[in-house]
């Protein structure tokens, strides 16, 4: 039996560095397809070009694959006029030994006219500027935090034992300590008290024999440049964070119910969620899409009747980070024990890993119901995607199945 044709004129799209190859499938009434292909430069000439090309030939429809990030400029120009479907490669990838630049396109094109290509989600143009932004802070963070580690390790190195005494070597008494020392490295006798605050006015004896170690000119130096890249890297980082802020203005109303949830105090959680998943949630069928789409969800792996791995999958690398840190934040409070027991029956049996994963299950199925029906947290809003259907059935021998599954022993109701 053929397959159904949707998209009687639709186009095919192979993404290049320097090209794209795009292919029109036209279906006539008696279901036979001709296909037209063009090349066309991937400068903003030959976009304009390409647009104009599907426009005379009334194809509004198109696909194509996203290919690293040349794919963008292609999206951007083609968003305004036509349907586009973006997929990921290995949804479109051609048949091995039948693979050229104008069969992948024509490939593309049969996939699609017959809708067998699943779309991967795409908010709107200033959520995408916004996640752009979000996940551009998240690598400023990553090299915040690169540059601690090597200056705490060139310490070590010269034997300057400052984290021993101090409980933030990037705190203002020990930084000040430490730009005294970089004054002058073979000098170590200064006097301490006037660079120390509070508490660690009491441990002066202690820093006294912290900071007696040995700096060669070498580790001075680079002690000065890592201090000034991290000065540098956090005067970056705030002017980012004054950008995003006035990127994320018009969504205010969004981000103070998110921050309704457990674990999502800070506007920039609150902004890296929105950035990542959108405020419109009719793109995601139920949160159990969601959820998938974010990498929550165990995988399906089964043949023969035999489950193989169910690891949960390498979607969702930013947003998923992002949950489990608010999730390991929710399991240390008792301020909500619905989130809190679970976790703890989860680690007894599963670990902590597959525990927090379900922690982090239940706060984005919560946060896709606060985004979609505009209300604030409860405690039911996780549960509601999770209820049974009412009209579920299942046989004696499955209830049995399922019991012993939970680790109970069946005994007979005569014994």
């Amino acid at each position: 039996m053929a397959l159904k044709i949707v998209y009687k004129i639709c186009c095919g799209i192979d993404v290049h560095k320097t090209f794209v190859v795009a292919c029109i499938a036209s279906t006539d009434k008696h279901g036979v397809t001709s296909y037209e292909r063009h090349r066309f430069s991937t400068y903003t000439k030959g976009l304009k070009n390409l647009l104009q090309w599907l426009l005379e030939h009334n194809c509004k429809d198109v696909c194509m694959e996203s290919t690293g990030k040349y794919w963008i400029p292609v999206y951007n120009i083609l968003e305004k006029d036509c349907s586009i479907v973006l997929a990921h490669p290995k949804y479109v990838k051609a048949i091995r030994g039948k693979k050229t630049d104008k069969k992948d396109a024509k490939w593309i094109a049969d996939l699609f006219k017959h809708d067998l290509v699943s779309g991967s989600f795409m908010p709107p143009a200033d959520i995408r500027q916004l996640r752009d932004l979000m996940r551009y802070r998240f690598k400023l963070t990553c090299f915040k935090s690169s540059e601690k580690n090597r200056l705490q390790n060139c310490l070590t190195v010269s034997n300057i034992q400052l984290g021993n005494v101090v409980s933030d070597t990037f705190g203002k008494s020990a930084q000040a300590i430490l730009d005294k020392i970089l004054e002058n490295p073979e000098d170590t006798s200064f006097d301490l008290e006037p660079l120390v605050f509070k508490s660690l006015k009491k441990k002066l004896p202690e820093l006294r024999d912290a900071i007696d170690g040995y700096i060669t000119p070498e580790q001075a130096g680079k002690l000065k440049i890592i201090k000034a890249h991290y000065e540098s890297l956090e005067s970056r980082k705030a002017e980012l964070e004054e950008l995003i802020l006035a990127l994320a203005a018009p969504y205010q109303q969004e981000f103070a119910i998110l921050q309704t949830a457990p674990g999502i105090s800070s506007d920039f959680t609150a902004i890296g969620i929105i950035s990542e998943i959108g405020t419109n949630m009719e793109a995601f069928p139920s949160a159990k899409h969601l959820c998938s789409w974010a990498g929550l969800t165990p995988t399906n792996n089964e043949s023969a009747g035999k489950k193989k791995s169910v690891r949960v999958s390498k979607a969702g690398c930013y947003i998923k980070p992002l949950l489990v840190q608010c999730a390991n934040a929710v399991v240390k409070s008792s301020k909500h024990p619905e989130m809190r027991n679970r976790y703890l029956r989860l680690k007894k049996r599963r670990g902590h890993k597959k525990a927090i994963i379900a922690i982090a299950r239940m706060l984005l199925t919560a946060l896709y119901h606060m985004l979609k029906n505009g209300e604030n947290y409860n405690a039911e809003l996780y549960r509601k995607s999770d209820l049974p259907p009412v009209d579920r059935e299942i046989t004696v021998e499955q209830a049995i199945l399922i019991a012993r599954n939970q680790g109970y022993k069946i005994k007979s109701a005569t014994a």
